[in-house]
């Protein structure tokens, strides 16, 4: 039965609003008859009728049962389900809203249901209701809407809604949601716009398709306490569009994707929080948005624990602790001109600790700990700012490094203990370090290279496993008042900028001192890198200069170079390969270009500017990198490079697990082929379509800043698949630029196919028999060419499958003949795959 006979109705009152009141008692509404009294105290045969009948202050009991009805309160009633039967109630109609509340009513103990993809299963509009152990089992738009100031109470109550918003609260609405569950949404868990402003209790979010918890708009505001979020396919908080939220005792976890979003102007504090499990960023913010963290734990992230990006965004942590990474990225990322503050942090147990890049970007770093660090500690580059003080770093591979011009920041009575290296200084970066102490660093306390800069006051390394301060390539460094003990290559140590550096480059020393002051050795030549402003006894004076030069062991006699072929020789060699006409005669116009340009140039003539650099097309096996090593040694030949040999590297020779490693990576790689050929294969993995912040994009950069700079000394090829190259330099245009043209490597045919094996067979003197270049023919026609076909490599495997296919056969022979020692049948043909 879909609708019970009768509801009962308990009136609080005895005036009736009724023109012929009587004594409290009960009224029988039956069907059967023609008369039909109305009356607050009675039975009532739907609900509609009984809350028509009611007045403020009545209590509505439903009996059991489904109602198939629209139910709107409009008055201060309580309308519940018998007790001791949770879930009896079923309100279901077939659409609309099936309970709409208006008035600050009590409803408890209800079920209901909703149909309509466009309304919600529950919608309050108006009042401050108290809804109490009601279960939404739906697929609406929403499992609970809250809206236009109205201001309930929500206890104990369950939203399950796969195919929309757990619980919305929009358009001015607000309340208090105490204990409440959404056990699965197909979008949000909770959702907060259009200056709405929930503060929720004690509550559970997850299993939602869409964020767990979302506010968004201008004067919208969340409130959670002491709530979970978990199990959500998305992130689990996203504040966004000036909207304001304060998170208090609250859980996010196993996400897939941030914990914490922010953007466009969003406010959003964490206090005594916990985010944990996160497979992306643990908090990622921009544009603006601001975050405050107060004793909160981030920790299990597989990206960043603090992402903050972009001019005006801004974060500030007090008391947290974030570590235990799981991915290979830094533990906190500030760039784009973003600010972030550490005070009182400890970061620990992750990749790098401190990324800080772009100009206009700061960290300050106050009274905290960064420990077990396996890579970097603090890294700053790109004009960016750090200000680190009374901080501690332990356990790392390099305690800070700056890394190159415009970067810099002040690193202030820190301690670095137990790291390789405590402070890299490169490039043109210019910290201040005052009164820090690095103590049993493996390598360099401090190291300054590169042309880095960097003042040093009152520092001190002891017990270094290398050089107390090791300045190397003539770096203007100052150092003032600093102290080296036990450092067992030597206190400090300043190398030779080199014979044309300017004089006057060097470090700058005043007032240092070295316990290897008994023992003073002298430069190792006249001109020396320490420049003495203060001369004081015991100070300076005590100071190793640069370290006497150790006699060299004598040095092995050289190689005889081997003598560089001609081009015509070269090319020779290139019209012997098999097929490949189109390349031939790419080559051979791109080599006639550059050496007619070569001669009118000795004959006081302009020459047209050629670009050297290529792209080449095709599938793998079509001659890509022979047809490179080739066109290094004719340039080699013309006098254009002065090697001409090739080094051949792909994406994992060129890019690093997090940001520096690839630059480094890059530059080794082009410093490989100085004067000759960098031959970079499958170059379009460099960008992949879907990068996010893949560190591809920072070894293209630097490889198109090195053509650049060294525009003569290597040569650049990029090579690959035709449409993923194509795709690759559609969306890096400044590689493209860098490019002359583009060749086109084209699949060999069956006859083209056959000759290279013929090629490899006469190479390793053997002969096809009679019919084997037919049956050839037809293998290779034969053969399936799809991703797996190599071209000249699936020649050259066949020529080897044969090969061995004969072995087996001779080698039941007792005593072979040539013939049978040199001739491969069609019978030692391999099955097609």
């Amino acid at each position: 039965m879909d609708r019970p006979d009768f509801i009962g109705i308990d009136p609080r009152t005895t005036r009736w609003g009724h023109s012929n009141a009587m004594a409290q008692g009960t009224v029988q509404v039956t069907h059967t008859g023609t008369s039909r009294w109305r009356r607050r105290t009675g039975e009532y045969a739907s609900l509609a009728a009984a809350l028509e009948a009611a007045a403020d202050g009545d209590v509505l009991t439903v009996a059991p049962g489904t109602y198939r009805e629209n139910l709107v309160v409009q008055r201060a009633v309580t309308l519940r389900g018998p007790e001791g039967a949770p879930g009896s109630v079923r309100i279901a109609p077939v659409d609309g809203v099936p309970l709409t509340v208006r008035a600050s009513a009590v409803v408890q103990d209800l079920h209901v249901e909703g149909q309509d993809a466009t309304a919600p299963a529950l919608l309050v509009e108006e009042g401050a209701p108290e809804l109490t152990d009601i279960r939404v089992v739906t697929r609406s738009a929403a499992g609970i809407e809250v809206r236009d100031g109205a201001r309930p109470t929500v206890r104990r109550c369950t939203v399950d809604n796969p195919a929309g918003i757990g619980i919305a609260v929009v358009d001015g609405g607000g309340g208090v949601f105490e204990e409440c569950e959404v056990v699965s949404a197909g979008q949000s868990g909770v959702a907060v716009r259009g200056g709405a402003h929930p503060r929720l209790e004690r509550c559970r979010v997850h299993h939602t398709s869409g964020a767990g918890l979302t506010a968004t708009g201008d004067n919208s505001m969340l409130e959670a306490v002491g709530c979970e979020v978990y199990e959500v396919r998305g992130s689990g908080v996203q504040i966004t569009g000036r909207a304001t939220a304060h998170l208090t005792d609250c859980e996010v976890h196993r996400t897939t994707a941030d914990g914490v979003t922010l953007d466009t102007d969003a406010v959003l504090t964490l206090a005594d929080c916990r985010l944990h499990d996160i497979p992306e960023n643990a908090v990622d913010l921009r544009s603006r948005a601001v975050l405050t963290l107060t004793r909160t734990t981030v920790s299990r992230f597989g990206r960043n624990g603090l992402s903050v990006w972009d001019p005006g965004t801004r974060v500030d942590a007090n008391q947290c602790e974030i570590s235990d990474s799981t991915g290979d990225y830094p533990a906190v990322w500030v760039s784009d001109g973003a600010t972030a503050v550490l005070d009182s942090c400890r970061v620990h147990d992750v990749p790098d600790a401190l990324f800080v890049l772009d100009r206009g970007s700061r960290a300050d770093v106050v009274d905290s700990d960064l420990t077990q660090v396996r890579n970097t500690a603090v890294s700053v580059s790109d004009g960016a700012t750090a200000q680190l003080d009374d901080c501690r770093i332990r356990e790392a591979a390099t305690g800070a490094w700056f890394r190159d011009h415009g970067s810099g920041g002040t690193l202030n009575n820190c301690s670095l203990d137990g790291v390789q290296t405590g402070v890299i200084v490169t490039k043109g970066a210019d910290p201040v370090i005052e009164r820090c102490t690095v103590d049993s660093p493996a390598e360099a306390g401090f190291y300054v290279s590169a042309g880095g800069r960097g003042t040093f006051q009152h520092c001190r390394v002891t017990g270094s496993g290398g050089y107390g301060f090791h300045v190397i390539d003539g770096s203007r460094t100052t150092l003032r008042k600093c102290r080296t003990e036990r450092c067992a290559r030597g206190g400090y140590e300043f190398g030779d900028a080199g014979p044309d550096a300017d004089p006057a480059s060097g470090p700058v020393v005043e007032d240092c001192t070295s316990d290897e002051s008994a023992g003073v050795r002298p430069t190792a030549a006249p001109r020396t890198a320490v420049q003495t402003t203060t001369q004081s006894p015991g100070l300076l004076g005590a100071i190793p200069g640069q370290r006497a030069a150790e006699p060299a062991p004598p040095a092995a006699p050289e190689e005889p170079a081997q003598p560089v072929r001609t081009s015509t020789a070269v090319l020779g060699e290139l019209d012997a390969l098999v097929g490949l006409d189109s390349v031939k005669r790419e080559v051979r116009a791109l080599t006639d270009m550059i050496e007619v340009g070569r001669r009118r140039q000795q004959a006081g003539l302009k020459a047209a500017s050629v670009k050297r650099h290529l792209v080449f097309t095709g599938s793998p096996g079509t001659g890509k990198t022979t047809v490179a090593r080739l066109y290094g040694e004719i340039l080699a030949s013309l006098g254009v490079l002065e090697k001409g040999h090739l080094v051949e590297v792909s994406r994992v020779d060129l890019v690093g697990e997090h940001i520096g490693s690839t630059a480094i990576r890059t530059q080794e790689a082009f410093e490989r082929a100085r004067g000759g050929v960098l031959f970079i294969d499958e170059a379009y993995a460099l960008s992949p379509q879907d990068a996010g912040r893949d560190f591809g994009k920072e070894a293209i950069d630097t490889l198109v800043k090195l053509m650049e700079d060294h525009r003569d000394a290597v040569v650049v090829i990029v090579a690959g698949y035709t449409a993923e190259m194509e795709r690759f330099l559609s969306v890096n245009p400044g590689v493209a630029s860098r490019f002359s043209r583009t060749i086109t490597f084209t699949d060999y045919g069956p006859g083209e196919l056959l000759r290279i094996v013929e090629q490899q067979a006469e190479e390793h003197e053997y002969r096809l028999a009679p019919g084997a270049d037919q049956a050839l023919l037809k293998y290779f026609t034969e053969i399936p060419k799809g991703a797996a076909f190599g071209n000249g490599r699936t020649a050259r495997q066949t020529f080897e499958a044969m090969v061995e296919r004969h072995a087996s056969r001779v080698a039941q022979v007792a005593e072979p003949s040539t013939d049978d020692l040199t001739l491969l049948y069609a019978e030692d043909l391999p099955e097609l795959p």
